[in-house]
């Protein structure tokens, strides 16, 4: 048998445990080009809220079906195998479901990782992982950063900010925050080396917060959050400006914000682009080599909020997405 966490009601609103169920399923079977690994991470991911709601399922992915696992990133071991290119004993992340064991054919973001010495296994799935890429991609193919200008990151506590805001520290920008609490701003300029952090708990007044945080304007924003946020942002950037559309957390639980700002984009030059990183995969060897560089002189910190068995799951997400947990969010299966 294979346990797994089903989603049992499409959540409307804001995303709850109850939505979602310890099941037990019987095993597949490992048929000829497959192989089964034995998962023991699993990343919690925001993106994926988009895919719980009814009706949901788009060019990108489909919608998730109520009494279907959940739709995750894993990583795990190949604990038997019929497929050539996976062999048993190799370590490999995959686009998956939030399972103890997976039937996989090698496609959908599945990769044999080979970590370096010394390097956790699961950091393969935050900063040397998707979230890692996600924040150079957006970063550098659409942010473009350049010393001496002021990027501005929203969510910048979560799992692709406390990233983001690192590379932008490195490139010599002045880096502003975005987030939800003055403890997770404390944190965030203390441990991760923001220049300044506005959070909404003590400072619910964004549009003049950012005003006079950054009174000469936005060179970059680096936006996870979309709607109103993003709004505010669009009103306050220089000519020239640069915008990286990585999520938009505020629509996945509520209505979609309008955008009244959007001709700044037009008097001012902006280029504003949303991004995918799968679309970059050729592109991964390098970033992950830059990143584990990175890593390795201490110029970049992993930060990671992790929870213990797979019952934990739902929790665990939940707390991703009301903002109670800070950088990438894991689960251990071991």
């Amino acid at each position: 048998m294979n346990q797994a966490i089903a989603l049992i009601k499409h959540p409307v609103g804001e995303v709850k445990e109850s939505d979602f169920q310890l099941v037990e399923r019987p095993s597949l079977p490992c048929e000829e080009g497959f192989f089964r690994t034995k998962n023991m991470w699993l990343s919690l991911d925001a993106g994926f809220r988009h895919w719980m709601a009814e009706g949901a399922g788009d060019n990108y992915l489909p919608g998730m079906q109520i009494g279907d696992p959940v739709q995750g990133v894993v990583i795990g071991e190949v604990i038997e195998s019929r497929h050539s290119g996976y062999p048993v004993g190799c370590i490999v992340s995959a686009r998956t479901a939030w399972e103890q064991f997976s039937v996989l054919d090698g496609t959908d973001l599945c990769n044999i990782l080979s970590p370096a010495d010394g390097v956790p296994v699961h950091q393969y799935m935050s900063t040397l992982g998707l979230t890692g890429m996600t924040a150079w991609v957006g970063l550098y193919r659409v942010g473009n950063p350049r010393a001496g200008e002021t990027v501005v990151i929203s969510a910048a506590g979560g799992a692709v900010g406390t990233v983001a805001g690192q590379l932008a520290k490195a490139e010599g920008c002045r880096v502003v925050g975005l987030t939800s609490t003055r403890s997770k701003a404390d944190w965030l300029g203390n441990e991760v080396g923001y220049d300044l952090v506005i959070d909404r708990e003590t400072q619910p007044d964004l549009d003049q917060s950012l005003r006079d945080a950054v009174p000469e304007g936005v060179d970059v924003y680096f936006d996870n959050v979309g709607g109103h946020v993003l709004d505010t942002v669009m009103a306050q950037l220089k000519e020239g400006a640069r915008i990286a559309l990585s999520g938009a957390i505020s629509e996945y639980e509520g209505e979609v914000e309008p955008l009244f700002n959007s001709y700044e984009l037009v008097t001012k030059r902006v280029r504003m682009e949303g991004f995918m990183v799968t679309d970059h995969v050729e592109d991964f060897p390098a970033i992950l080599k830059d990143l584990q560089n990175r890593l390795a002189d201490g110029t970049l910190k992993s930060f990671e909020q992790i929870y213990n068995g797979l019952s934990e799951t739902p929790r665990a997400f939940c707390d991703m997405m009301h903002g109670a947990s800070r950088g990438k969010c894991l689960v251990t299966l071991d």
